[in-house]
């Protein structure tokens, strides 16, 4: 199976409570959240390979 390299731009904001929100603007509703930027980063991967799969 051969794969394709994409890349989209990831935008980080914490929030009060002091959690990460990550979210892909070119990807409608691809978002989630982390205790930490590294998580966030881990989980926002994660959540574009199902964004891109589910279309």
């Amino acid at each position: 199976m051969e794969h394709k390299i994409l890349n989209f731009k990831v935008l980080i904001e914490q929030g009060e409570d002091g959690i990460y929100v990550a979210k892909v603007p070119d990807i409608s509703g691809c978002y989630t959240h982390g205790k930490t930027v590294e998580q966030a980063m881990g989980r926002i991967k994660e959540a574009i390979q199902v964004c891109i799969e589910s279309n």
